[in-house]
């Protein structure tokens, strides 16, 4: 985002949103100070939880829009409750989309099977825009039946799919099942995680090109994945920062922080609006890339998190590495503070091991060292402990035994 579509969007939002107007005055700032993405970090993040709270009080949408309640077309609702106004003509939203879509190979003249939900939820609505502005056909199929979306798929020829990543494995096992012949080549997955082991089936299995997106209900797609790593390339809109969710202040590469967004929806606009969602910045060229260039590796929700050592710990980030280290079947995380001071962090894990004493210390030497370095390169905390035992699928990934006084 250059600087002068920021402080417009700034001056826009402050005159005409009630509720970007407290914020703002609230935090001593005035919407001449933000000239660059730079000074924007002295707006404080807006939260979910603060967007339903304002909402709560000032029903529908608790002075955030800054404009007329006519001038909203559609009106969507997220759990939370927290109701968002669909993206209207003008919004840059829909470019954004419709360039990455262009980009990872679909064109006019395509037949798309639509499996995400049109009920309350944008998923379905933002999609559905997105491919009929360029160009393709769209089966709006929603959330129906496995065989009901077989059977339209077949029928109409479909040859690209949006939808959950689960539901397009069911759809092609159904086809190969009944013996239907699908035109399928290429799938855009959203709204769910896709694990490496799915990603591998639908494209080596299947034969299908397969796109996995970050989205959200309030701002649309902000990345995509068209590989097999983790990392997701962020799109050139909206602006997006990864910051640390206590100070607000943006992280450094390879250190995860707060998913936090600044659209350029005029009628809509969430200014430093916080997703929630954790991830670790990948940044290439520190300071000189552009946002295009740089990506995020997702790796949860904010509040399933507990910081060690001033690092953000999330039990996917602890699967993502026990999943590195072959033999390992489940690990947990035990962090205390024995000296009051500094954090400690032990792995229990859970691993088949031979009963010859020579030859089990030697595997468990090097699991243990293995499991060292994938959780330090994933987590970026160093590991105290190793130890072996039973983890049961009941057990918490991340226990926390730290006394606070």
């Amino acid at each position: 985002m250059d600087e002068r579509t920021l402080h417009d969007i700034i001056q826009h939002a402050y005159a005409n949103s009630p509720a970007f107007r407290a914020r703002l005055d609230g935090a001593g700032v005035r919407p001449e100070d933000v000239k660059s993405v730079a000074d924007l970090t002295a707006v404080p993040v807006l939260t979910k939880d603060e967007a339903i709270a304002l909402q709560q009080a000032e029903p529908p949408f608790g002075g955030m829009l800054a404009a007329p309640l006519s001038a909203v077309s559609h009106i969507f609702f997220s759990p939370g409750p927290l109701y968002e106004p669909g993206p209207e003509e003008d919004d840059a939203a829909w470019d954004t989309a419709v360039k990455m879509l262009r980009e990872v190979g679909f064109g006019a003249g395509e037949i798309i099977l639509n499996s995400l939900s049109y009920h309350l939820v944008p998923a379905g609505y933002l999609f559905d825009g997105a491919f009929t502005r360029l160009g393709a056909t769209v089966i709006p199929a929603g959330t129906g039946p496995t065989e009901l979306q077989l059977q339209m798929a077949a029928t109409l020829g479909a040859t690209g799919y949006v939808g959950t990543p689960s539901f397009l494995l069911s759809l092609m096992q159904k086809a190969e099942e009944k013996g239907v012949g699908l035109q399928l080549h290429r799938a855009v997955v959203t709204a769910e995680p896709l694990p490496p082991a799915l990603r591998q089936t639908l494209t080596r299995q299947y034969g299908l090109g397969v796109i996995n997106t970050y989205a959200t209900a309030e701002l649309g797609v902000l990345a995509v994945n068209t590989g097999e790593g983790m990392a997701m390339r962020l799109l050139p809109e909206p602006l997006i920062q990864v910051v640390n969710p206590d100070s607000g202040q943006p992280v450094g590469p390879g250190e995860t922080g707060e998913v936090v967004v600044t659209n350029t929806n005029r009628l809509y606009p969430l200014i430093r609006f916080g997703t929630g969602d954790l991830a670790m910045n990948v940044d290439p060229r520190p300071g000189e890339s552009a946002q295009e260039e740089r990506a995020i590796i997702l790796v949860g929700r904010r509040g399933e998190a507990v910081k060690v050592r001033g690092m953000f710990l999330h039990p996917n980030q602890l699967r993502f590495a026990a999943a590195q280290v072959p033999g390992v079947r489940a690990m947990q995380a035990i962090i205390t503070r024995p000296d009051g001071g500094r954090d400690h962090l032990a792995l229990r894990v859970d691993a088949p091991l031979p009963e010859g004493e020579g030859e089990g210390e030697g595997l468990r030497a090097a699991i243990a060292e293995g499991l060292k370095g994938a959780v330090q390169g994933v987590c970026r905390v160093k590991v105290d402990e190793v130890g072996f035992g039973e983890v049961g699928s009941d057990m918490p990934p991340v226990v926390d035994e730290r006394e606070w006084q």
